[in-house]
C-alpha cells in the first residue's frame, strides 16, 4: 500500500529539490574562494581548479550518494557503524565546526566584511557587524522556523534570485575578460604544487562536511513531497545531487577563471573577497559593489538557513527534550556571538579543525560509498578510523595559528609529521595510514569466514 501512495515527482519537483540542495551548498565561502585561488594560481589556474573540484565537488557529492546509499538520513547514520558514542561525537563535530563556531557565523561575517563594511567609517565597523548579524540570524531563524517552509524559501526564492545575480557578473566576465587567464603570474606555492594546493583550498569550502549534515534536511524535504520508501527517498536524494553539485562545479570554473583573469588589472588580494570587489567594480562601478552586497547576502542566507535547521533538526532528533525551535534558537544566538569575534579570527580557529576533520569525513565518506562489498563492517571502519587518527591530529596541529603551531610543542609534532609520514608536505598524510587501515580491516572482515570454519571444526573437550 505504502508504495502505491508513493507521490510520483515531476521534473519540476527535482529541480526544486536540486536547486534546495544547490542553495544550501552554495555560501559566501563558495565565492571568495575559488576567485581567489584563481589569482594565487594565475597560469597555472586549469591544475588547481582540478585539485579544488575534487574536494569543493566530488566529495560533496560523494557525500550526497553516500548518504544514499547507506539510506542515512544525516551525519550521525554516517559513523553508526564504529558505535552510538562514535557517531554521535561525530555529528557533534560536525556541526560545531561548519555550525555555530566556524561555518554559520562566516556567512554573516563575509557578506558584512566585504559589501557592508567599506561603505561604513571606520569606528562604525563594530557596531554595524553587531547590527548585520543580528537581522541576518534573525532572518534565518524566521525562514527556518518551519521545516517545511524550507524548501520553499531556498528552493523556490532565495537561490534563483542569487543566480540570477551571479549571471550578470559571469556575463560582463566573459564577453569582456581582463586578460588571458593562462599567461598570468603564478605565486610560488603553485608553481609546481597546483592540483595539491587547490585541493587543499578546497577543504575550505566545508561542502564535504556539510553534505553529511544537510542529509537530514533535504530528506526531509523529499519526504515532503510525499516521497517516503527509502530506496526512493535515496534515489531521489542523489539525483538531485548529481545536478546540483554539477551546476556548482561550472560555477567554480568560472570564478577560477575570473580570478586568473584578473590579474591582468590587479595584484593577488589578500582574500577572495576583495578579489571580487574589484572584479564587479571594474565592470560595474558602485552599483557593482552594491550588487556584490547583495548577492553574497543572498547566497549567504541559503547557506545560514540550511545549517541552522540541520543543526536543530539533528539535534532534536538525538536529544528529543528539547524541542526543534528551541535548538534552532540556539544555534542562532551562538552564531551571532559567534560572528562578532571577526572573519579573520574565525577563519584562523576554523583551518585546524576542518584539516582535523577532513581526513575522518573523507574517510567515511568512501567506506560508506564502498559499505555493501563489506557489508558495512564495523572492523573496516574501526582501522581505517585508527589509523587516520594520528596523521589528523598532527595536521590540526600544524594549521592552528603561531601561538600553537610555533611552539615547541607544534614544532616537535610538526618535525615528525614531515620526517616520517609520506605525503605530509603537501597535506596529505593521512593517506597512506588509511590505506593501511583498510587493508588491515578488509583482512579481517574477509578472514572471519576462514576463522569461524576452523573454530568449529576443532573438537570440544567433554
Amino acid at each position: 500500500m505504502q508504495d502505491l501512495a508513493e507521490h510520483q515527482l515531476s521534473k519540476k519537483d527535482y529541480f526544486v529539490v536540486s536547486s534546495l540542495l544547490f542553495g544550501l551548498f552554495f555560501g559566501a565561502g563558495n565565492l571568495i574562494f575559488p576567485i581567489h585561488l584563481g589569482q594565487l594560481a594565475g597560469g597555472h589556474w586549469t591544475s588547481a581548479a582540478f585539485g579544488f573540484l575534487v574536494t569543493a565537488v566530488v566529495l560533496p557529492l560523494l557525500s550526497v550518494l553516500a548518504i544514499s546509499v547507506t539510506h542515512s538520513e544525516g551525519v550521525y547514520d554516517i559513523g553508526r557503524p564504529l558505535g552510538p558514542a562514535f557517531a554521535l561525537a561525530f555529528m557533534i563535530l560536525i556541526h560545531a565546526t561548519i555550525g555555530p563556531l566556524f561555518g554559520t557565523p562566516r556567512t554573516a561575517t563575509i557578506p558584512f566584511s566585504v559589501g557592508v563594511q567599506p561603505l561604513l567609517p571606520a569606528n562604525f565597523a563594530h557596531v554595524g557587524l553587531l547590527l548585520f548579524s543580528a537581522v541576518f540570524f534573525g532572518l534565518a531563524f524566521l525562514f527556518s522556523y518551519k521545516e517545511r517552509r524550507i524548501m520553499a524559501s531556498v528552493g523556490k526564492v532565495l537561490n534563483p534570485l542569487f543566480l540570477l545575480l551571479l549571471f550578470v557578473v559571469f556575463l560582463f566576465g566573459f564577453l569582456a575578460p581582463m586578460g588571458q587567464a593562462s599567461a598570468q603570474p603564478v605565486t610560488a606555492a603553485y608553481r609546481h604544487a597546483a592540483f595539491f594546493n587547490g585541493f587543499l583550498q578546497g577543504y575550505n569550502t566545508m561542502d564535504a562536511l556539510a553534505g553529511l549534515a544537510f542529509g537530514v534536511t533535504v530528506v526531509s524535504a523529499v519526504k515532503g513531497l510525499g516521497v517516503h520508501k527509502s530506496s526512493r527517498v535515496s534515489w531521489v536524494t542523489a539525483r538531485a545531487g548529481i545536478f546540483a553539485t554539477g551546476t556548482i562545479g561550472l560555477i567554480y570554473i568560472g570564478l577560477i577563471l575570473l580570478g586568473a583573469a584578473s590579474l591582468a588589472h590587479f595584484k593577488v588580494s589578500a582574500d577572495g573577497g576583495v578579489v571580487f570587489n574589484q572584479v564587479v567594480t571594474h565592470y560595474m562601478g558602485a552599483f557593482g559593489h552594491a550588487m556584490l552586497a547583495t548577492l553574497l547576502t543572498v547566497t549567504c542566507l541559503t547557506t545560514a538557513i540550511g545549517l541552522v535547521a540541520a543543526f536543530a533538526q539533528d539535534f532534536h532528533k538525538h536529544f528529543k527534550k528539547v524541542s526543534y525551535r528551541t535548538w534552532l534558537a540556539l544555534m542562532c544566538t551562538a552564531s551571532f556571538l559567534t560572528a562578532n569575534f571577526g572573519l579573520d579570527t574565525i577563519i584562523a580557529w576554523s583551518t585546524p579543525m576542518l584539516m582535523f576533520l577532513y581526513p575522518f569525513a573523507m574517510s567515511l565518506i568512501l567506506l560508506s560509498l564502498a559499505s555493501p562489498l563489506f557489508h558495512r563492517d564495523s572492523v573496516v571502519y574501526f582501522f581505517v578510523v585508527l589509523f587516520t587518527a594520528v596523521p589528523a591530529l598532527l595536521d590540526m596541529v600544524a594549521a592552528f595559528p603561531a601561538v600553537v603551531s610555533q611552539s615547541a610543542f607544534g614544532k616537535t609534532l610538526t618535525a615528525f609529521q614531515q620526517n616520517y609520514l609520506p605525503l605530509a608536505s603537501i597535506g596529505m598524510d593521512w593517506v597512506v595510514p588509511a590505506l593501511i587501515g583498510l587493508v588491515v580491516g578488509l583482512g579481517l572482515h574477509f578472514l572471519k569466514p576462514v576463522l569461524a570454519k576452523s573454530h568449529a571444526r576443532v573438537p570440544q573437550g567433554n
